[in-house]
């Protein structure tokens, strides 16, 4: 059986109702939303402790809900990621490897599942998968979406299947559509995926916050500065990017200058934030607030300087750490916050169980709504990390790494160079690579083995990494190069 073969099985056989559903007060289903923004980086919120930026409808879901402080994704890149967040699959399993690539015809989906199992469903947003087509997907009895990116202002919407352009700000068009699902469903069971455009490049706020921030100090990252002792035993293609697109000093194109590019940033973080708000607030009027399970996530995570560059495409700290919210205060409870690595591949079974719906045997992913409910149960303490090269992006490597609850192993392939150690614990900023002085280049032989020709004191960690990357790809459908394990 090939794997199309083995997914449409696996659709067919998708599981009725398998389980009482985590019900409400009132004993109905529980209703579901899935909050993405884009490129939002994990600690660009004020209750996080960002020095003057304003993001007060995000500070309140953390209040009356629960901060999940490592949430991380496994493909820091949007496609990948939301391919992730759909199907609960690493990126080497769903083969959405860039932004390019449509999702793979009958790999299921938690809306394919939920609809399936009596849940009316909506997505409204940026679909970006396979971008030149706006076309309606499987799995959702409601669609509202845009081509590839979409723009910021007036965007062209596709209404289940007819195109309007509609007037105004791209985030408050897509929550006043997603009120408008909400009031037609409010008797649910429902699942609405809402998806913001906001906030990729080019950034662009509301009017009402265009210069809000005009003029704030700009936080510069220990390892922005490129001097040699930031770049001390780093691949030397981190520093080289530094001129490149995706640099501090080439940024976009020489688009913008650091400082105007972070507070743009930032002013557009603020609009989402409102429009957020603005969801909120309908929620509230409906009475779905208490009730709602509603989990917000950033696709992936976003670089400010951190090693000179910015964007993501890494599996540095910056680019890989998402901000993660869960709120439903009837069943959650509020102001409380968890430390177990929730990743972008568990929402798709953390939505199932929270409708009382057993996963598909494809998921790779693992619910945490046990977690979310204070339960004591045994956690990851490491996951998988992958970004594959892209054409378009050639200045970054293909990087597999594997990031634990201390450590964070890259290692690069199609590059002659430096992989890369950190300690997270003892150097959260990542400027002491473990491993800087073993190179890849002229060297001959398996990797692993210069490090035992040295004697050098990471060798066994390494080599456990090493191995614990290739079981963990095995495990989960994973196409190993020969030339990936030394």
């Amino acid at each position: 059986m090939n794997r199309r073969q083995f997914l449409q099985t696996a659709a067919a056989a998708a599981p009725a109702l398998a389980a009482p559903s985590i019900a409400t007060a009132q004993g109905k289903k529980r209703n579901l939303i899935f909050l993405l923004s884009d490129d939002h980086r994990f600690d660009m919120l004020s209750a996080l402790g960002h020095p003057w930026l304003e993001t007060p409808n995000l500070d309140r879901l953390l209040r009356n809900g629960v901060h999940i402080r490592n949430g991380f994704v496994t493909t820091s890149l949007c496609s990948p990621s939301r391919a992730s967040v759909l199907s609960g699959q690493y990126g080497h399993a769903h083969r959405v490897m860039d932004n390019s690539t449509p999702l793979t015809d009958g790999l299921l989906t938690f809306p394919e599942v939920l609809q399936k199992n009596g849940y009316k469903t909506a997505f409204i947003g940026k679909w970006h998968m396979g971008g030149g087509s706006d076309e309606p997907r499987p799995g959702f009895d409601h669609w509202v979406s845009f081509r590839g990116q979409g723009v910021y202002f007036d965007p062209e919407l596709n209404i289940n299947g007819t195109h309007k352009k509609v007037q105004g700000y791209n985030p408050e068009i897509l929550t006043e559509e997603a009120g408008k699902f909400l009031r037609e469903n409010k008797d649910g069971p429902f699942m609405m995926y809402l998806s913001h455009k906001a906030v990729h490049d080019n950034f662009q706020p509301a009017p009402q916050d265009k210069g809000i921030y005009a003029g704030k100090p700009v936080p510069y990252p220990r390892s922005y500065a490129d001097t040699d002792a930031n770049y001390f035993g780093k691949p030397e293609w981190v520093r080289k990017q530094r001129m490149s697109w995706h640099g501090v000093d080439g940024l976009y194109n020489r688009r913008y200058v650091f400082e105007d590019f972070y507070r743009d940033y930032c002013e557009c973080v603020h609009s989402m934030d409102r429009a957020i708000g603005g969801l909120m607030t309908k929620l509230e009027e409906l009475g779905l607030a208490e009730d709602t399970l509603l989990i917000y996530m950033g696709d992936n995570g976003f670089q400010h300087g951190e090693h000179g560059l910015i964007d993501k495409r890494t599996m540095y700290e910056a680019s890989i750490r998402v901000p993660m919210i869960a709120h439903c205060p009837s069943l959650l409870g509020k102001g409380k916050a968890i430390d177990g690595m929730c990743l972008n591949i568990d929402i798709h079974p953390t939505l199932l169980d929270a409708a009382g719906v057993a996963p598909p045997p494809t998921v790779q992913g693992r619910s945490f709504l046990p977690l979310l409910e204070g339960k004591d149960v045994e956690w990851r303490t490491e996951f998988l990390y992958e970004y594959f090269w892209e054409r378009a992006y050639p200045q970054t490597p293909t990087v597999i790494g594997l990031r634990t609850d201390q450590y964070s192993f890259m290692r690069y392939h199609g590059i002659w160079d430096v992989n890369e150690l950190y300690d997270i614990q003892e150097d959260p900023d990542q400027m002491n690579n473990l491993i800087g002085d073993v190179r890849t280049v002229n060297e001959g032989g398996p990797l692993i083995n210069r490090f035992r020709e040295r004697n050098h004191p990471q060798t066994d960690r390494v080599l456990d990494y090493t191995k614990r990357i290739e079981k963990i790809m095995a495990e989960t459908g994973g196409r190993m190069e020969p030339t990936w394990f030394g």
